[in-house]
């Protein structure tokens, strides 16, 4: 996965000129991921509550990143330093600044901090853009983009950089919201959809108002996303690829319908929130090493790590590592055909400790009660005796 390194800030020699940023041309950290400082340039609101912040360098850059990636905002609030993912709703065909998008919810405590506080001219502290979910390493010719909620800002992304580098892309973009009103980039996704007649965007909406009007190139049906009504929006899903993104009841009912019009399912690709926490994570625990070895009084940084017993083998994991992490170094035998939640071929049963899991698709109610789990998408959060 190649990131941008934001650290590496060469000065511009003008204004017109900016130098470009590339993974590959960027001087790495010394020993990872280094914390830069962005400045907030402008902040607006999406939605009554949902706001985007814009981003840029100290001094006149390019940016270099994958459509669809996330960027980590490492925070201290109250005294205590938290770190937050955000997928990057900007596109990196228009480089001079980063953009996130963020909604406010009941207890979040960074999106809320920052929805409350982070004014234009302040800084903040940022690791590069990482993430899998990303066009560039997920290849297609026809895509389907699904989306929920603010699970909407990486196809955003997407779309903007397939119509801007790309001439007629073939895009289906089908995103549910509770209304018109709490549609995000409703305005800029009109747009898309009047000037490229290749992008078909339509909207699965909960309630519609008696005087709602859309441009006639948008479609809209009412109630939550089916298996009929995306046949109907989309009559070509089986020759698209699908990238997913979403609240997680959305993404597994999405799973569901597709299962149902039996979609296959190597060709969906969904943002795994879980694998987006452990490489933040992962980052920011390389960013303090980093730190702790150019300044030896810096206070170390570690992980929570459980121990995994199977049988009579066990294994260290750190946390936010999969139970398939743990499995797969031990060598031993588990099929992993999907590694996203889906086939359910990973299945195996927890006899003791306790566990966190983004996926139960396949699962019943009764292996769920019995301990079992996915292993492609479960992590420990204790010491964990699992059977194959």
């Amino acid at each position: 996965m190649n990131a941008i390194n934001l650290s590496v800030m060469a000065r511009a020699k003008a204004l017109h000129k900016p130098k470009s940023v590339s993974p590959v041309d960027a001087e790495p950290a010394r020993n990872g991921p280094a914390l830069s400082e962005l400045v907030c340039i402008e902040r607006w609101n999406e939605t009554v509550d949902v706001v985007s912040f814009r981003f840029q360098a100290g001094e006149p850059m390019k940016f270099d990143y994958k459509p669809g990636q996330f960027m980590t905002f490492v925070l201290e609030i109250n005294g205590e330093q938290v770190c937050r993912s955000y997928t990057l709703s900007s596109s990196p065909s228009r480089p001079y600044s980063l953009m996130v998008t963020i909604k406010r919810v009941a207890g979040g405590l960074v999106s809320n901090y920052l929805i409350d506080h982070l004014q234009p001219g302040q800084r903040v502290r940022v690791l590069p853009p990482t993430g899998q979910f990303n066009l560039v390493d997920i290849h297609a010719t026809k895509y389907l983009f699904l989306s929920a909620g603010c699970g909407i800002t990486p196809m955003y992304s997407m779309s903007r950089y397939l119509t801007d580098t790309q001439i007629d892309a073939d895009i289906a973009f089908v995103h549910s919201a509770r209304s018109d009103a709490d549609i995000i980039f409703k305005s800029s996704l009109e747009t898309m959809a009047n000037r490229f007649n290749a992008f078909k965007l339509s909207y699965a909406l909960e309630s519609v108002v008696a005087s709602l009007l859309f441009s006639p190139k948008i479609s809209f049906d009412i109630g939550r996303l089916t298996a009929q009504m995306l046949q109907t929006l989309v009559p070509d899903v089986a020759e698209r690829t699908v990238y997913l993104c979403g609240p997680e009841p959305y993404m597994q009912a999405v799973k569901a319908l597709l299962a149902e019009l039996n979609f296959d399912m190597n060709r969906l690709h969904h943002e795994s929130f879980a694998t987006a926490e452990k490489v933040a994570r992962n980052q920011l625990m390389q960013a303090k090493s980093s730190e702790t070895d150019e300044n030896p009084q810096a206070e170390a940084f570690t992980l929570p790590t459980f121990n995994l017993a199977i049988g009579d083998r066990s294994t260290r994991l750190t946390q936010g590592q999969s139970l398939l992490e743990g499995i797969e170094s031990e060598g031993l035998p588990i099929i992993a055909a999907c590694r996203s939640g889906v086939c359910g071929a990973c299945k195996c049963q927890v006899l003791a400790g306790e566990t966190v899991s983004t996926s139960v698709m396949t699962l019943s109610a009764a292996e769920i009660d019995a301990g079992f789990v996915l292993a492609c998408s479960t992590t420990l959060t204790s010491d964990v005796t699992l059977k194959l």
